[in-house]
């Protein structure tokens, strides 16, 4: 039998002093807004606050979540508890994602160390066996010359030329040291999984890896407003034969982690607090296979209001504002079974992403077709907002 999720330390370190938001399911009722005070989450949901899309698009979500009204759904470590799917009991309250109606985004090689595990994939064809002497050629040619350079500047654009000269120039050094950088939609908005729920593998992939990331909440107007802990599961044997695979490595069955809750920004908590945020992973598999790294967003390449910019503005407008995860350093090479072969999940893997003032995000993992089939959309949750009187 699987043992339960833990939930002990799902908040972050500082949980009192912070504006903490999210979403639960309220058997009867449907999706409700929920903020934490205390120990208790607060349904929040109202004719103002319909939505987290809603709230965050306000001029103080963090000030509304500690003030609006609401009624007690239960304790946040019941609910927690709760949200194993492995264990839900359907009758009581769960956690979902933090977010609702945003579109659900992702940025990619925003640093070095993935930057060269996606040229490896690229150039590895999706088999893994190849990538240990790839890896081993490209660390001993370009890896020291990549990690000083800031993307897009003259500095970079000749080691491009360099590479190119040397026959190994690449779309993913292109998107990692070249003026633009790669945005993409991860999921559909509330496809997105939240804490103690199964992330899905696609069954098809033998070679596949999580992807811990920060995540930003961005208001309509472009502002960035919170963050979030996120696992953007990669399947490298996908992307690595052919980028054109890119949406079906992405976009699949609960293949997108957020949460537990999105931590606004007040004056306790700001962009720079992200800007120095570390992150911590462990993977602990059924046959006993433990697996640790961390990502530390001090060296990310580009600056999270830059990836913000790239997303959104005169050239795209996300009229119900979006989350961004901001990309990993995080590249596991650590060989499970068979040397050379590095790492890939395992069916029952339990994927804990962890950073100090976001708390824990924790996911069991699983095909995406043993995953809960995403079934409640947006007008579902349209017809749930008015049968309440809140639309």
């Amino acid at each position: 039998m699987t043992d339960p999720i833990r939930v002990d330390d799902a908040l972050p370190e500082d949980a009192d002093r912070a504006a903490l938001v999210g979403r639960a399911w309220l058997p009867g009722v449907g999706p409700v807004v929920v903020a934490l005070r205390g120990a208790e989450l607060i349904d929040i949901t109202s004719r103002a606050v319909p939505t987290s899309s809603a709230l965050f698009a306000l001029d103080d979500p963090a000030g509304h979540a500690r003030a609006a009204a609401g009624q007690t759904i239960g304790r946040v470590d019941e609910i927690l508890a709760n949200s194993d799917e492995a264990t839900r009991d359907p009758s009581r309250p769960w956690l979902l994602a933090p977010v609702d109606l945003q579109a659900v985004k992702a940025s990619g090689v925003t640093f070095v160390v993935s930057l060269l595990e996606r040229v490896i994939e690229e150039q590895a064809r999706g088999a893994p066996e190849k990538a240990t002497q790839i890896r081993a050629d490209l660390d001993r040619l370009i890896g020291a010359d990549l990690r000083a350079l800031r993307p897009g500047s003259e500095q970079a654009m000749a080691v491009k030329a360099a590479l190119i000269e040397r026959g190994l120039w690449s779309q993913y050094l292109e998107v990692g040291i070249g003026p633009d950088a790669e945005i993409f939609t991860k999921g559909q908005p509330m496809s997105a999984v939240g804490f103690g729920a199964h992330v899905g593998i696609h069954p098809g992939s033998s070679w596949n890896n999580p992807e811990p990331e920060i995540v930003v909440a961005v208001s309509p107007a472009g502002r960035i407003v919170g963050a979030t802990l996120g696992n953007d599961v990669n399947l490298r044997d996908f992307e690595g034969r052919s980028a054109l695979l890119l949406g079906k490595a992405k976009d699949n069955n609960a293949s997108c982690g957020l949460g537990p809750f999105v931590r606004l920004f007040d004056a306790g908590f700001t962009l720079d607090d992200v800007r120095r945020a570390r992150l911590d992973l462990t993977v602990e598999g059924a046959d006993g296979f433990r697996l640790e790294g961390m990502s530390s967003m001090t060296e990310i390449s580009r600056d999270p209001a830059d990836l913000v910019e790239a997303a959104a503005g005169a050239h795209h407008q996300y009229p119900d504002g979006f989350v961004l995860m901001l990309g990993t350093m995080f590249a596991p090479i650590q060989d499970r079974d068979r040397p050379g072969e590095g790492f890939t999940h395992k069916d029952g893997d339990l994927v804990t992403i962890a950073s100090a003032r976001l708390g824990r995000l924790r996911n069991r993992v699983r095909p995406c077709p043993d995953c809960a089939p995403w079934s409640f959309g947006t007008l579902d949750l349209m017809r749930s907002l008015a049968a309440r009187g809140l639309l």
